[in-house]
C-alpha cells in the first residue's frame, strides 16, 4: 500500500465547515478541539478614487486542513513516550491513546497545528485518516461530507499525477519542514509567487 494523502481544491471550498463539523461529530470532540480546521483569509481594502467613488480591492478565500501525515513528521521525534507512529504500509500517522502521556510536545512541534490537546482526557490526538471507515470501504468523513467535493484522498503519488505537486499556499509553513502529503489546487489569490 502507498502513502495516503489529501487533495484540496481550494478554489471550490466555500468555507461551509461541513468537513470540520462532520470530523468533530465522528470523533466526539469537545468544544475547541478540531482535527480538521477551515481557515478564512481576507485581505485588501476599498480604494477611494479621485471622483469620490470606491474601487473594490478585496481578496478572500478559505482553506481546509487536517493532519498531513507528513513524510518527515515533527510530532514523532517530539513525543517522549513513543505514542506517535507512522504506519509503514499507508503512511498514516496516529497517536496511541494508551501510551500518550499528554506532554503536548507534539502540539508544539507540528507546524500545521494537527495534534489537539484534550484537557479532559489529558491526552493529545489528531486526524487518523478515518482508517476505521476506510477498512469498511468508506471515505474519510471529511471527504464524504464536503458538498463541493473539494476534498479527495488516496495514494499521494496518484493525487500528484492527477493534480500537480503544490503542497504549500500563502500562509502555510514551508513544505520543506515536514514534506506534507497534501496536494492543493490553490485559489488564485493563495498561490505562492513561484506556484
Amino acid at each position: 500500500m502507498a502513502q495516503l494523502g489529501f487533495y484540496i481544491n481550494q478554489s471550490l471550498c466555500t468555507g461551509c465547515k461541513a468537513c470540520s463539523v462532520s470530523c468533530k461529530d465522528k470523533n466526539n470532540l469537545d468544544v475547541g478541539l478540531n482535527f480538521r480546521r477551515v481557515y478564512t483569509n481576507e485581505e485588501g481594502t476599498f480604494i477611494q478614487q479621485p471622483s469620490s467613488g470606491f474601487v473594490n480591492n478585496i481578496k478572500a478565500y478559505y482553506f481546509t486542513i487536517a493532519c498531513n501525515h507528513c513524510t518527515k513528521p515533527r510530532c514523532i521525534p517530539s513525543c517522549p513516550t513513543g505514542a506517535i507512529l507512522k504506519n509503514k504500509e499507508n503512511g498514516v500517522v496516529t497517536i496511541d491513546q494508551e501510551i500518550c502521556a499528554g506532554a503536548q510536545l507534539c502540539v508544539k512541534a507540528c507546524p500545521y497545528g494537527a495534534p489537539q490537546y484534550n484537557k479532559q482526557k489529558f491526552k493529545s490526538n489528531k486526524c487518523d485518516f478515518c482508517i476505521d471507515l476506510q477498512e469498511k470501504g468508506e471515505e474519510p468523513v471529511c471527504v464524504a461530507t464536503c458538498p463541493m467535493r473539494a476534498i479527495e484522498f488516496g495514494p499521494v503519488e496518484k493525487l500528484r499525477e492527477k493534480y500537480g505537486s503544490v503542497s504549500q499556499i500563502k500562509g502555510m509553513p514551508s513544505n520543506s519542514i515536514t514534506h506534507p502529503n497534501i496536494v492543493i489546487t490553490p485559489h488564485k489569490d493563495a498561490k505562492l509567487s513561484s506556484s
